[in-house]
């Protein structure tokens, strides 16, 4: 069955046998990595909010990355369910979206944990995306590369393909490949200083989840590309390239507000850097040429998004999860 099914022969609802396998692996690894926010403890976060173990500026980094992470987790889950399910019809990749918008739910419930034990108040919390601008521009940017398929993109051209790819490169690429990864990198750098330990737990599982999604999407763009080989124009490659430069401008803008100059250890420009270099990994994995040509400057944060090492994730845990350290990364 093609990963895009205009032939009413091929029922969707028939996922046997099995078309494209990297689809399937990719459910049982989303599965193996299954875990809920409320089985990480946070009294010791609390402690630390409530007291004067953090700095103001520390206090507006943790602010901000749960707001921005609140909305933008809402806005990954309303377009797998709202756009991509439509159009995606290969039932082993749909089986994976609903494992992916389980997740997301999931990741929803985490900043309403986080939100609650700390006591914040939900409308400053949730309302960042209407103060802050930086946050705003970067959701809305997404959100514009998907109003093509709202018109109900006609996948039988190629320009309604180009549509959707368009989604899956603003979801899949910059809103999860790139956007995300400053705002974990803040995190878990808060978190190497014994800060705020129980959020940066919970930020490390969704980085795990993240790095599934964003193979997927790329394995998505990839076999839509092979499978429709006229649809990635020179054209369309220079657009995706602009697309991820634009983004890393506003992630550019975002990492240097959200992380003032006075957080110990941590320099704004690092973070300006790693989005460049992220942004580069990104570019490779869709076969574009490389802009940046950046080193990593958290070289740390190897271990935590890429899994390229052999760590039991929760060895931290007092939860053993099914198969924490099972995943082949």
């Amino acid at each position: 069955m093609p990963i895009l099914n205009h032939d009413a022969e091929h029922d969707p609802n028939k996922i046997l046998p099995i078309d494209y396998e990297w689809a399937r692996q990719y459910y049982r690894d989303g599965v193996a990595n299954n875990w809920v926010p409320e089985e990480v403890p946070m009294q010791e976060d609390v402690a630390q909010w409530n007291g004067d173990a953090l700095t103001d500026s520390e206090r507006q980094l943790v602010e901000w990355n749960l707001g921005f992470f609140s909305t933008a987790e809402s806005l990954t889950a309303n377009n797998i369910v709202l756009a991509l399910y439509e159009y995606v019809t290969a039932p082993e990749c749909r089986q994976y979206l609903l494992r992916q918008a389980y997740e997301e739910a999931i990741h929803t419930d985490t900043f309403i944990y986080c939100c609650d034990s700390l006591g914040f108040d939900p409308d400053h919390l949730y309302g960042m995306y209407d103060r802050i601008p930086s946050i705003r521009e970067k959701d809305d940017f997404v959100v514009e590369l998907t109003k093509n398929l709202e018109d109900d993109a006609d996948l039988s051209t190629d320009e309604g393909v180009r549509d959707l790819l368009r989604d899956l490169v603003g979801f899949y690429v910059v809103m999860e490949g790139v956007f995300f990864y400053a705002g974990f990198a803040m995190m878990l750098a808060l978190k190497r200083q014994n800060k705020m330990v129980g959020i940066g737990q919970q930020f490390e599982y969704i980085m795990r989840d993240e790095s599934l999604h964003v193979g997927f999407g790329v394995d998505l763009v990839n076999q839509i590309r092979a499978e429709n080989p006229d649809v990635w124009t020179d054209e369309f490659d220079d657009e995706v390239r602009e697309l991820v430069e634009r983004a890393v401008e506003l992630e550019q803008i975002y990492a240097r507000e959200a992380c003032p100059d006075d957080v110990l250890g941590m320099s704004p420009d690092q973070f300006a850097e790693y989005v460049e270099y992220i942004a580069d990994r990104r570019l490779g994995q869709l076969d574009i040429e490389e802009r940046y040509g950046t080193d990593n400057p958290f070289p740390w944060m190897s271990e935590a998004v890429d899994l390229n090492k052999e760590k039991n994730f929760f060895e931290t845990q007092v939860t053993e999860y099914q198969s924490g350290g099972s995943l082949d990364w």
